[in-house]
């Protein structure tokens, strides 16, 4: 029984060499090591794809710019009209608000805003705030690059935005990206000032020096807003447009050819939204569409001579139905 209980046990004693021992330990911990260095190796490169792919967002305008107030990572044509409604509606409101509760008699406040020869009725003043308003948002805010609250570092910036636009196109849409996602989140109070009194200095005056505000939100915070939605997202088109704004001058003719009239000449009355336009640069030379046209009223709406032909302030809209032209209803050219 003993002999058989040892002879049985005898095949289980597994026994090596010490020299055998460490070897295999020794390769099992280099093994360990190399799958360590392989672990690292691809953290590394998915840290590094990581990054290169919030650059990419980055330069295409992508979700790098949803963190810096943006309604979106990118702009169409209708979420800018869609916002240039808003904006308008708190123009409309300001100027309304400013009616119904006048610094000084009608009059003075149109002078103030070197508007001459004109009756200064309600609907005129409101359509003449409205227009020098129109004014201080395409000049001081939209056509000028609004990065930092210092006006002098703006208009630096714009220049160099200029320079790069005329060279590429491209290269300019990747830069302005690239500059509105670091681009201040609002103006300061001064910064907005500055712009008011530098583009509307008379009519500044007669209002106290306040800012222009409509239900407690500030007109030049929203226009800063739309600004930068124009300016600092990516196009869903694809294309390296450069938004602009313009605003016909009060007094300038109207064509035919922009608006279906009575079939006589009118001048425009007052501008009481810019209109917009995507600038681009083609093989030979610069190229512009209409993305929105300007909201103009006509001399004959703010209180020109009565016409026999048809009521008057009558205008047609693009299907041929007649408009007239009120507070509600303006006339657009491009």
């Amino acid at each position: 029984m003993y002999q058989q209980s040892a002879q049985y046990q005898q095949p289980q004693q597994d026994v090596v060499s010490g020299e055998q021992y460490r070897y295999a330990l020794t390769n099992f911990r280099i093994a360990h090591e190399r799958v360590e260095q392989q672990r690292v190796q691809l953290e590394e490169q998915e840290r590094q794809v990581a990054q290169l792919r919030s650059r990419i967002a980055l330069l295409e305008g992508g979700s790098t710019l949803g963190t810096h107030g943006q309604g979106g990572n990118t702009v169409d044509d209708f979420s800018i009209k869609n916002a240039a409604s808003q904006l308008d509606k708190l123009i409309n409101r300001w100027a309304a608000d400013v009616v119904r509760d006048p610094p000084l008699p009608y009059p003075d406040v149109v002078n103030g805003m070197e508007f001459a020869q004109v009756e200064a009725t309600s609907m005129q003043v409101q359509n003449y705030l409205r227009h020098a308003m129109a004014e201080a948002i395409s000049e001081g805010v939209i056509n000028c690059l609004i990065v930092t609250n210092s006006s002098e570092a703006n208009i630096q910036l714009t220049r160099i935005h200029e320079h790069i636009f005329a060279r590429d196109p491209t290269v300019a849409s990747v830069w302005r990206r690239q500059t509105f996602s670091a681009a201040v989140e609002s103006c300061t109070p001064e910064m907005s000032l500055s712009i008011l009194f530098e583009t509307m200095p008379q009519l500044m005056k007669l209002l106290n020096g306040n800012i222009p505000t409509s239900g407690g939100v500030s007109i030049l915070d929203s226009a800063y807003n739309f600004s930068r939605m124009l300016h600092g997202a990516s196009s869903n088109s694809g294309d390296a447009a450069f938004y602009r704004a313009f605003v016909p001058e009060i007094g300038s003719t109207l064509y035919p050819t922009q608006i279906e009239l009575r079939g006589e000449l009118d001048r425009v009355g007052a501008t009481i939204f810019p209109g917009l336009v995507k600038v681009s640069k083609g093989p030979s030379a610069q190229a512009a569409s209409q993305l929105r046209r300007a909201q103009v009223i006509c001399e004959c709406a703010m209180g020109g001579l009565p016409r026999a032909s048809v009521p008057t302030g009558t205008a047609f809209d693009e299907l041929g139905d007649p408009q007239i032209p009120t507070m509600s209803t303006p006339v657009y050219i491009e």
